[in-house]
């Protein structure tokens, strides 16, 4: 037997999908939901940088509104570092902008579809989400590589939980059917983290309605798994998410300057 030692393979480089062609109608009329601005600048910008914060992630692809991709690109230009070979960059993570489709689930396959052959782990980020700590990021890149298909950031829920009836017409009272045991129960956040060729195929195979790129590894009878998320990942909704994301971003600039 031979007593030299082989290299042992080089990681799939890490690429991130953010789809950010919504409209966000529950903020009320005005830009899409990812040019909303937080602390002065687009959520989007904020979610990027939270993805390229990641040593580990060398390509975001974001995917624009069909009609405001140059739009996109012009802004995240005029937030980048020099030095970019994809478009730009900040610091070693190159950034892409692509055209989204009529749904979110056409523009995660879109961004894919631009994705060059080299990288083998996918991260998928909602662009409304976009205090996501680095070290959330990390945790599910690295569940990816040690050989997860699927992964969440998840966090268990303060509130018990009733699986109801659906009312008849809004605002009616809704017959409580069930309570699921809490413990068992988590709330999902991004970025999920996948092989890149389970999520290709999932995207290629699942026509279901589900809501999340997770979902459809699931129907392809593929183990999902959940790591701990954290609760600045929410998500920025509603108009008290706003809110609610002003005051983490000002305690972070007022702690860490951020």
């Amino acid at each position: 037997m031979s007593d030299v030692s082989r290299p042992s393979p080089a990681p799939s480089l890490v690429a991130a999908v953010i789809p950010a062609a919504g409209r966000g109608v529950r903020l009320g009329p005005g830009a899409p939901k990812a040019l909303r601005t937080l602390g002065g600048t687009p959520m989007l910008i904020h979610a990027t940088r939270a993805l390229a914060a990641s040593r580990a992630v060398s390509l975001v692809v974001v995917v624009a509104p069909p009609e405001g991709a140059a739009e996109v690109k012009s802004l995240l230009d005029a937030h980048a570092l020099p030095g970019g070979t994809a478009g730009g960059s900040w610091g070693s993570t190159d950034f892409l902008v692509v055209p989204g489709g009529e749904s979110r689930r056409e523009s995660v396959r879109l961004g894919l579809d631009a994705l060059p052959p080299e990288y083998g782990i996918v991260l998928v980020h909602d662009a409304a989400r976009p205090l996501v700590p680095v070290d959330t990021v990390d945790g599910v890149i690295e569940a990816v590589r040690d050989g997860a298909h699927a992964v969440v950031p998840a966090l268990p829920l303060a509130d018990t939980v009733k699986e109801v009836e659906p009312a008849a017409r809004p605002g009616a009272p809704e017959p409580v059917v069930a309570t699921p045991p809490r413990a068992r129960l988590r709330a999902v956040q991004t970025p999920q983290g996948f092989d890149r060729q389970t999520l290709v195929r999932a995207h290629e195979s699942v026509t279901d309605d589900v809501t999340d790129d997770a979902g459809m590894v699931e129907r392809l009878g593929e183990q999902v798994v959940a790591v701990p998320g954290h609760e600045e990942a929410f998500k920025v909704t509603r108009p008290l998410d706003l809110v609610l994301a002003e005051a983490v971003l000002a305690r972070r600039r007022l702690n860490d300057g951020f």
